[in-house]
């Protein structure tokens, strides 16, 4: 790292944000945010596992064998496949969103949506993951990568105008590059002068719009924000030059994106306090958009509560802030993609079977006739309340009105994961069992990973932790996991009974 670069002001923004990453150690992680963070990179791991069996996945994987460019150092979750780092982070972090099943941050200004910054770990995890499998670090240097790039990522989202995501902006992708430029910033040994030019690539890979919610380019978001910041620390370290001034300059990010920011929200608070720890990080209990959660953890707790069957439904009520309904966009929902920002499927789908977990999210069950008939009866739209109650809170009423005239309801401000409600390692623990369930992974080996996370902090070489999440039998030591059920379910059942039938045929005509 010998090249010529472009001062840094010591005094702007980037600046400030730079010589954190630069200087923060270990040591600087409160016991209670590593424990925190434990939970998420879990998390990350097992939709890593579930997302590696999405239709888009599988796309992913084809592409890069398109490429060539196979035969790296850094794994394809849920898959043999190894490639450069920037491609497994890519990879990956499509497959952490593929479900939109994975962590969120939390704001808490009154001007802020509540749940509506970033998926943090979807594009911090993957890129410290892929460069420290690829250089065989510890386990401590991961988290404190990957802390370092949440942190990062999430003060910029909360820092930047509410304008960015409310008129299109998928913060997401926008904010995640410089959460994993961050994070691999801090792995490599940056100094701040070289994380401050991998910050400014990152703001020039920054991109990602809300309109294309409920399609695959949504988790592409994602992993294409884990794979800039694997690019943008990449370039930094082989001299590449970038704006010192990236974050505030009048053509920068905030201004250019925001058309402001507020500079308070990220001036002295990056680790003061970390975000894990205040507001917090939600972990999600359903695979679907988290404003979703509140009033599903709701109308669970109803339906068991009253003993509430389907047939006994005449309509149901959603209320919620007007923010809501702008994320929350697929009323009449056709696909599994949609039924994740679609709070009348979210509602139909807990009457009809009292469970919302990834098998119930399919193009399948989103189709039955049944399922289409009980979203006709569910109402959602604003509610005087809930809007008045406030953006810092994801508050949902429901009103469940039943054959007879009986009427049920109730209001919540959160759902179960969020720091107010939040899941413990175990139930975590539980979710990744499902996920690694949903992929048809080994449970031997889901066991292992579960045990490592819990004590990541001790692992020596985070390569016998990927080795547990990789299909290679050389790697991991184990028969190669069973092929993908989503994958199979669209490519191979017609090709069986094509081929059925043409043995039948064959028969036919040998007699």
């Amino acid at each position: 790292m010998s090249a010529e670069r472009v001062d840094t002001d010591p005094g702007s923004l980037t600046a400030y944000v730079a010589d954190f990453i630069a200087s923060t150690k270990y040591t600087d992680l409160p016991k209670d945010v590593v424990q925190l963070g434990k939970k998420s990179i879990l998390d990350g791991l097992g939709l890593a596992l579930a997302g590696s069996v999405a239709k888009s996945g599988a796309l992913v994987r084809r592409h890069l064998q398109g490429l060539g460019c196979t035969g790296g150092a850094s794994s394809v979750i849920g898959s043999n496949l190894r490639v450069p780092a920037r491609f497994a982070a890519f990879a990956n972090g499509t497959a952490i969103h593929a479900d939109d099943y994975d962590d969120t941050q939390l704001a808490v200004a009154k001007d802020r949506v509540y749940g509506l910054l970033t998926h943090p770990t979807a594009p911090a995890l993957p890129a410290v993951l892929a460069v420290a499998e690829q250089e065989g670090r510890s386990g401590r240097d991961l988290l404190t990568a990957y802390h370092v790039g949440v942190e990062v990522e999430c003060k910029i989202a909360e820092a930047i105008s509410p304008r960015h995501y409310q008129q299109g902006f998928h913060t997401t992708a926008t904010c995640g590059p410089f959460g994993a430029a961050a994070g691999l910033a801090k792995l490599r040994g940056m100094s701040s002068r070289f994380a401050g030019v991998a910050l400014g690539i990152a703001g020039s890979l920054s991109a990602g719009l809300r309109e294309n919610f409920g399609t695959m380019m949504k988790p592409f978001h994602a992993g294409r924000a884990a794979e800039s910041g694997v690019l943008a620390a990449e370039f930094a370290a082989l001299g590449f030059t970038a704006t010192p001034h990236i974050l505030e300059a009048p053509r920068g990010f905030f201004r250019a994106a925001g058309g402001g920011y507020d500079e308070g929200a990220i001036r002295g608070r990056l680790g003061n306090p970390w975000t894990f720890a205040n507001p917090g990080v939600s972990i999600k209990p359903h695979p679907s958009g988290s404003l979703t959660h509140p009033g599903m953890t709701l109308m669970l707790s109803l339906i068991r509560q009253h003993d509430i069957r389907p047939e006994n439904v005449d309509h149901v009520t959603v209320g919620t802030n007007q923010n809501m309904p702008n994320a929350l966009i697929h009323h009449r929902p056709r696909t599994e993609l949609q039924a994740k920002f679609s709070m009348e499927f979210c509602m139909a789908i807990l009457l009809l079977l009292r469970k919302a977990g990834l098998p119930e999210f399919t193009d399948r069950v989103v189709n039955r006739p049944d399922v289409q008939a009980m979203i006709q009866k569910v109402d959602f739209d604003v509610h005087p309340e809930a809007e008045a109650a406030g953006y810092d809170k994801m508050t949902t009423i429901v009103e469940i009105v039943l054959k007879g005239g009986r009427t049920i309801s109730a209001r919540a401000d959160f759902g179960k994961g969020s720091p107010a409600n939040p899941m413990s390692y175990d139930e975590v623990a539980d979710k990744f069992r499902e996920c690694a369930a949903f992929s048809r992974w080994p449970r031997e080996k889901a066991e292992r990973v579960i045990a490592l996370v819990r004590e990541l902090e001790r692992l020596r070489d985070m390569r016998e932790l990927t080795a547990l999440l990789s299909a290679s039998t050389s790697a991991a030591g184990g028969k190669k996991a069973a092929p993908p059920r989503r994958a199979r379910t669209v490519r191979k059942r017609p090709a069986r009974r094509a081929q059925a039938a043409k043995t039948a045929t064959t028969r036919k005509r040998s007699r």
